[in-house]
């Protein structure tokens, strides 16, 4: 009897530890700040550099995807985004976090979207224009959301962020 007892105690003890943990959210690899730091900031920052209408000292200066493959690196920087807004929605980043931090996030994966349409039709305006909107997500979350100020670096070289940018490519 107690032998049986035993093997039923076992069974359940095995059965408890391999049993499904649903529950519990899973600790993302990266944190938030690093996240935005490594990843979410240098793909925004493709997207973006792909279209620029730059006026210096040497005139205006026009920046716009030339090639198939500019044009394609565009759209990967623009499907990434859509990953990522997935991934920060994802309760392992939204945890602790209000409800708004969700629309945040679902609001990137949607503009994503549309920037990788933009990016598949070649259309030069349209990817300027939702540029834009990125940034305006990006902008309304960190309105709420404030970077902590160690973990966000300051760039103010232009060189330093093409330098970056041709890093993450």
């Amino acid at each position: 009897m107690v032998r049986s007892y035993l093997g039923v105690l076992a069974a359940v003890s095995l059965l408890t530890a391999c049993g499904d943990n649903s529950s519990a959210v899973a600790q993302p690899d990266v944190t938030v700040q690093q996240l935005m730091a490594k990843t979410v900031q240098p793909t925004a920052e493709i997207y973006w550099g792909a279209v620029q209408y730059i006026s210096d000292e040497t005139g205006n200066h026009d920046i716009v995807p030339e090639t198939d493959e500019d044009w394609e690196k565009t759209r990967l920087a623009a499907v990434k985004i859509g990953e990522l807004g997935k991934q920060l929605a994802s309760p392992s980043y939204a945890a602790g976090r209000g409800e708004d931090w969700v629309l945040f996030a679902n609001s990137l994966t949607e503009v994503s979207k549309r920037a990788e349409q933009a990016a598949i039709d070649k259309d030069v305006e349209k990817t300027f224009e939702v540029g834009g909107t990125v940034y305006s997500v990006c902008s309304a979350c960190h309105q709420v959301y404030p970077p902590k100020e160690a973990d966000v670096p300051v760039i103010n070289d232009i060189e330093a962020v093409k330098a970056a940018v041709e890093e993450h490519q």
